[in-house]
């Protein structure tokens, strides 16, 4: 058994809260990062989506805060849906104590938060890069007495062109500031920042030995030409998963999963960029609510949102940035349960899963039977070693193989065996052959000199 939030001496109001959450053992880096948040030292924390990164900060910093009528904690989010589930999560922790928590959104009635900082400002800020900048600038978000700035998914917000806003939000905090970097990777252009900003940051680096957490089985399922949402409705409809994120790479695409399974009777959403930003609170708000079974989704959700209780993960497409598989793949298996992974390719993909296997992947190959079955199949390397073998065949001998597959009588499928052997046999005393002139060669080569 690890460690117990218990053990760890928080105050009382955030042992009530996480009772009333069910949470009760750390992990792992929670553990490593919760003392040295309470130490005051500035931190750069590597972890996987999943991994718990959201309370590693939050609870320390919390328990160490003291009632003001000034801002104390800024966190940074990178994409809306994550601000939200930031914000709600502060909110379970925070309600016990009556810590104040706003939360700061790009698309929202930036008039009516101006209104409400100029008559209180938030102890705990959550909020998207932009939309904080614009606040802060404008002096309606006031941080020259902040204490903590947040900064969750360091990567992404990098990857996304907010890193220049986020040092904006830096340079107008006070010196006294205590800043935690958290995020899945650290690239190397986050380094001048780093080293801009952080003094004499500690490094936490959790090793993740499985890429995908071992409580999620990988399924690779070849679409062999068939139609990729016909064979999606077949795997929502085969054995009811409890709830289902089915990830694509296109708006377009997620729009057309979504209008087919919608048109085949299923209970299915959709989230992506598109999408009013109250469109998507609304639809994550339903789909908390369990009122969705199946979600569709791009890559925005697999790293921007949090949704409890995902048993099935179907990527109907391979991302491009590999990274995104992973986080795709991060959103089932969670707490300690088990969860499945369903992958679909065509041969153009081939590249991209043997990426995959390199970094660790272990993929389990099945096949849909009868639009009601999902069988095992045979591993992908058996085809090609199959066809290698073949190749070293000559032409009339690959003319009896395919022949062989048809109904014939028993003494010419012989036959036909028979000459194959003899071919190979063959062929290997001409490769030996052939090694032993070579090897001749060689010796009266070096004996020359």
């Amino acid at each position: 058994m690890g460690t117990t939030f218990k053990s760890m001496g928080f105050k009382e109001f955030i042992n009530k809260s996480l009772t009333e959450i069910n949470f009760s053992e750390a992990t792992p880096v929670q553990e490593k990062v919760i003392p040295l948040v309470r130490k005051g030292h500035d931190l750069i924390v590597q972890s996987q989506t999943g991994s718990g990164k959201t309370h590693a900060y939050l609870l320390p910093i919390m328990d160490r805060l003291e009632h003001s009528d000034s801002n104390q904690v800024v966190i940074t989010s990178p994409s809306r849906e994550l601000a939200y589930q930031i914000y709600d999560d502060t909110e379970e922790i925070a309600k016990n104590d009556n810590i104040t928590v706003s939360n700061f959104v790009g698309g929202t009635d930036k008039k009516r938060q101006e209104n409400k900082l100029d008559n209180s400002q938030p102890e705990i800020a959550v909020g998207t890069p932009g939309r904080l900048l614009d606040l802060i600038k404008t002096n309606h978000l006031k941080v020259s007495d902040t204490k903590v700035l947040v900064i969750d998914e360091a990567d992404m917000t990098l990857d996304m062109g907010f890193l220049d806003d986020v040092n904006e939000i830096a340079s107008s905090m006070g010196d006294d500031l205590q800043i935690l970097v958290f995020s899945a990777t650290i690239p190397e252009k986050l380094q001048p920042f780093l080293k801009k900003y952080l003094t004499q940051p500690k490094f936490v680096v959790i090793d993740n030995p499985n890429v995908v957490s071992e409580n999620v089985e990988n399924w690779l399922i070849s679409s062999r030409g068939q139609n990729k949402h016909e064979m999606i409705y077949d795997l929502l409809t085969i054995g009811q998963p409890f709830l289902s994120l089915i990830f694509a790479n296109s708006r377009t695409e997620v729009d057309a999963i979504y209008e087919f399974l919608l048109q085949k009777g299923l209970k299915v959403t959709r989230i992506h960029g598109g999408l009013t930003p109250r469109e998507r609170k609304r639809t994550m708000k339903r789909i908390e609510n369990m009122e969705f079974q199946f979600v569709v989704a791009t890559d925005l959700a697999s790293r921007g949102i949090d949704i409890t209780g995902v048993s099935h993960v179907i990527n109907a497409e391979i991302p491009d940035d590999l990274e995104f598989f992973i986080h795709r793949s991060g959103r089932t298996g969670r707490n300690k349960l088990s969860g499945i992974a369903i992958t679909l390719f065509d041969p153009r993909d081939e590249e991209k899963i043997g990426q995959l296997e390199h970094m660790g992947i272990k993929f389990n190959p099945k096949e849909i039977k009868h639009h009601d079955e999902v069988v095992d199949t045979y591993e992908r390397n058996r085809r090609q070693n199959r066809n290698a073998s073949k190749e070293k065949l000559s032409t009339s001998m690959r003319g009896l193989v395919k022949k062989e597959k048809k109904k014939r009588k028993p003494g010419y499928k012989k036959k036909i065996q028979s000459a194959i052997k003899d071919e190979k046999r063959k062929n290997k005393k001409i490769e030996a052959r052939q090694e032993q002139r070579e090897l001749r060669k060689k010796r009266k080569s070096d004996n020359a000199y």
